[in-house]
């Protein structure tokens, strides 16, 4: 599996990067605070907050998710909650992740195609990780701003209605998904939440389509 740049860095290394970006956000905060004293918006500290606190989360979250073991990675930008109740909660990678393997010099097709190819790879590597009866037993579910309901399909999921609570953390990290859209697509792209999907599927569904997984995955190699 292709290496994390951040996970090859040492605990120390890790530390100061999490530090470095904590500080850039309390920077970024206190510039707010100075420009709502200066101009007399004394509310523009308490709404900008909310933001800059949703962009730094994934920085301090997803490596302590992964510390912890409350995250499992089974590629660098394919990561799963533990399983629970038959249900395994999955995440294409999150804005920290995308800053730290996206090559800036990646033109946009390069990137989306790197993108699905990890989550592929990954998608292969967890029906690796349970036989056949587990897997008839697990259920996939995940929201993605990056996969369409046709390259879903191919994979072997199908899609869902977005329930309201999910929408809710969605329009609230906007800010970070928005961000994380235009790394992907090498501009400034604006996702529509309305049209952020959520796909499930059956483990051992995925765990047939193997086979054709890992084909797709070769053609998407650069």
């Amino acid at each position: 599996m292709e290496k994390h740049q951040f996970y090859i860095k040492s605990e120390k290394e890790q530390t100061r990067e999490i530090l470095k970006f904590s500080g850039l956000a309390f920077l970024v905060l206190l510039v707010f605070v100075l420009l709502g004293l200066m101009l007399e918006w004394y509310l523009l500290p308490i709404f900008v907050a909310p933001l800059i606190l949703s962009v730094l989360a994934p920085f301090i979250d997803t490596p302590q998710g992964k510390k912890q073991g409350k995250l499992i990675y089974h590629s660098p930008l394919f990561i799963t909650e533990r399983e629970k109740n038959g249900k395994i909660i999955i995440h294409g990678g999150t804005l920290f992740d995308y800053y730290y393997l996206i090559d800036r010099n990646w033109k946009a097709k390069q990137r989306i195609r790197y993108i699905l190819r990890q989550y592929i790879l990954g998608l292969v590597k967890l029906t690796e990780s349970y036989n056949e009866n587990e897997a008839a037993e697990i259920t996939l579910e995940g929201t993605s701003y990056i996969l369409n309901e046709r390259t879903a399909q191919k994979l072997g999921f199908t899609k869902k209605r977005t329930d309201i609570l999910q929408q809710i953390i969605l329009t609230y990290n906007y800010l970070q998904i928005l961000l994380a859209n235009s790394l992907a697509k090498n501009k400034l792209s604006f996702p529509a939440v309305g049209k952020v999907n959520t796909y499930t599927a059956s483990l051992s569904t995925i765990k047939r389509n193997k086979n054709y997984l890992k084909k797709l995955a070769e053609k998407l190699r650069d």
